[in-house]
């Protein structure tokens, strides 16, 4: 191939990756699975490598930057990035708002936005190119953290905006990064972060950029600090204009006319700020016009013109009572305190994390201390501390034992972990976790093989391995309490229909050490078949896009292993495929009530995670978007549903709960 038509490919690759992208990060709205993604990625990568010389700053490739590096240099903003004063009630609020009015002859409107928790950051663009990001620091100096900023999707790399812009807004880790994160750092026995904030400023200020391209971060942008061309006259706007320019900004904002308006906005999201998939932690309150901004302008430390009201902290008080152990399908050893119950976040607590021994060491956590509990991400229970001035002398240190709670193995520290583990691999609870893991919707999708059923066909003596699921039979199943004739009979078809599945199913459901459902399918697009990826060498593996050295080495490690070749050839017996599907390959229902709908998902839900409801959206023909419009067809509502449901009442939008989408996913 010569040059030019390397660069008319690479520009094609490149304009349709940007699009992918926008479409998934800034709209919610994928219109091609990842696997598309995926191999045209990998096809610009292969003409860049081969043309290094048309390898420019802004192509999708760039996004994972290079060598780590030594140190952050610093930054100065050229317009500060100043703190804003709190408000922490709503006579504050009226004081700020009778302030702002004394100083101005006309009357004041303004914009309201929710606070992120995260970290405030600066973007620079530059000709339409993004050239530096930079960490608000102490509003005049901060350090430059291009290298990390660019591997955050909803950042664009280019813009259509030719004049010089800074951009500001706030990197924040959504929930579901946040859990996948905590589970992966405890499986790898690493300490969990303690909530979303510290795990995205942590990922910013990470040396390595492949290290914060694996943390799944996001961003809001709120504000235009330098601006050559500046030419909008209101705060709203100059919103607007953002997300013209591809931009995401937050769909929460509001405009406001009276003080009222805001106080009902603060109201409203003191109530719904458990439905958001990310951590706020109050309100900014902003005036609108830009001219009376300026009017007012700033005191040392902060704007005249804005202000944020801070929800009270989500905390409570209560007594440890007991902390009971698990073992996870890994062997780590997790401490659980069972507690008084209390309500935090509008949800009665019983239970929280305590991560692992070293957490309560370092908290000097006792039984029957009193101690302080927050939902971290308002979904975590986690404990924080214990009030030490409340003791009786009737507390104990809690001892963890030597031996598996369940097996009765002795509990070893690997090197370099932090976590007690069971490495016995006949643990009957290791056994039974990899069983549910291997059943779950991203895992091959047993339906009706809940962790009941798992547990009662442990109990019964009828399952030991994954294998043991393909041998289940009919009759002795229905001796098992409350298995009916119908519950078996779907239960065998969904087994049956379960060997068919694409080969990264599988391998997800192995439970491979660091393979997530987004590496599977990686592993499985480009090896094609189990055979292919266990005869492939370590250095086969870690040259595949996005696969880390570590990653590779558990992966060659583990299909090294006897019991898993003897594993692997009981399930080809057994019919289970070991070959990957590929994407237009792969069974479509040709018609279900969500068939070429749109689709919005709001609330929190409780019969499966947002992920596993977007996939059986996308399972039944629909495409799943992040905001609700008229383009809107179904709106599936869980508990807490907010502004998106009442939008969606307004608009007319069918309405459905979570047992209307079980039932469409069932047939």
């Amino acid at each position: 191939m010569d040059k030019d038509t390397a660069q008319q490919q690479i520009k094609a690759l490149r304009e349709q990756l940007n699009h992918y992208n926008y479409e998934y990060y800034v709209q919610d709205n994928p219109s091609v699975p990842d696997a598309v993604y995926d191999q045209q990625m990998q096809e610009l990568i292969k003409l860049e490598t081969d043309f290094p010389s048309l390898v420019t700053a802004d192509s999708p490739s760039q996004r994972v930057g290079g060598e780590p590096l030594d140190a952050f240099q610093k930054v100065q903003h050229r317009i500060p990035m100043l703190s804003l004063g709190n408000a922490f009630n709503e006579s504050e609020v009226r004081d700020f708002v009778r302030r702002a009015s004394q100083g101005l002859d006309e009357p004041i409107s303004f914009v309201c936005e929710l606070k992120i928790d995260g970290l405030a950051v600066s973007l620079l663009y530059e000709d339409g190119m993004f050239v530096r990001g930079a960490t608000r620091g102490d509003g005049t100096t901060g350090e430059d953290i291009t290298a990390n900023l660019r591997t955050i999707r909803s950042i664009p790399l280019s813009i259509p905006e030719k004049n010089t812009m800074e951009i500001r807004g706030e990197v924040f880790m959504p929930h579901r990064s946040f859990l996948k994160l905590n589970e992966a750092r405890t499986a790898n026995e690493e300490t969990p972060f303690a909530n979303p904030r510290n795990a995205a400023a942590g990922s910013l200020r990470q040396l390595d950029p492949k290290i914060a391209s694996n943390r799944h971060l996001d961003i809001f942008l709120y504000s235009v600090g330098e601006w050559e061309a500046g030419s909008l006259t209101t705060h709203s706007e100059r919103l607007t204009y953002l997300e013209e320019l591809g931009l995401k900004t937050n769909p929460e904002w509001r405009r406001c006319a009276t003080i009222e308006d805001v106080l009902d906005y603060i109201r409203y999201w003191e109530d719904k700020r458990p439905s958001l998939d990310y951590e706020i932690d109050g309100i900014v309150i902003k005036i609108d016009n830009l001219a009376q901004r300026e009017k007012l302008g700033f005191t040392a430390k902060s704007p005249r013109w804005a202000i944020s009201y801070k929800f009270p902290a989500e905390e409570a008080l209560t007594v440890l009572k007991n902390i009971e152990l698990s073992v996870g399908r890994t062997g780590v050893v997790t401490p659980t305190a069972v507690l008084d119950p209390v309500q935090v976040a509008g949800t009665t607590v019983k239970r929280a994390s305590l991560h692992n021994e070293d957490l309560i060491r370092e908290r000097d956590i006792r039984l029957g201390d009193n101690v302080i509990i927050k939902k971290a991400g308002d979904i975590i229970p986690e404990v924080i501390r214990s009030v030490e001035d409340e003791r009786t002398g009737a507390e104990s240190e809690f001892l963890m034992p030597d031996e598996c709670p369940v097996c009765g193995s002795e509990l070893v520290r690997l090197e370099e972990e932090v976590a007690l583990r069971c490495i016995n691999p006949n643990c009957p609870q290791q056994l039974k976790e990899g069983l549910i893991h291997f059943v779950s919707r991203e895992a091959m999708n047993i339906d009706g093989l809940g962790e009941k059923v798992i547990s009662q066909l442990f109990r019964n003596d009828l399952v030991h391995t994954i294998a043991d699921l393909y041998r289940l039979q009919r009759d002795d199943l229905l001796q098992l309490e409350r298995m009916g004739e119908k519950s078996v009979d779907n239960l065998l078809r969904a087994i049956d229909a379960s060997r068919t599945n694409s080969l990264e199913r599988l391998l997800f459901g192995l439970g491979i050490r660091f393979v997530g459902s987004k590496a599977a399918r990686t592993l499985a697009a480009h090896f094609k078949t189990m055979a292919g990826l266990q005869q492939a060498s370590f250095s086969d593996v870690v040259a595949i896009y996005e696969i880390g050295d570590k990653m590779a080495d558990s992966i060659t490690r583990y299909f090294a292993e006897d019991h898993v070749k003897e594993l692997i050839q009981e399930l080809k017996t057994l019919g289970v495929s070991m070959t990957y599907d590929e994407p237009g390959n792969q069974d479509i229902n040709e018609e279900t009530p969500l068939t070429g709908k749109t689709v919005v998902l709001t609330g929190r839900m409780e019969q499966f995670t947002r992920s596993e409801a977007k996939k059986m959206v996308e399972q039944l023909g629909g495409s799943v978007t992040g905001s609700v419009s008229s383009n809107t067809d179904v709106v599936i509502a869980g508990d807490d549903a907010g502004s998106k449901l009442e939008k969606a009442e307004q608009l007319g939008v069918t309405v459905w709960n979570e047992q209307q989408l079980r039932e469409a996913s069932d047939g």
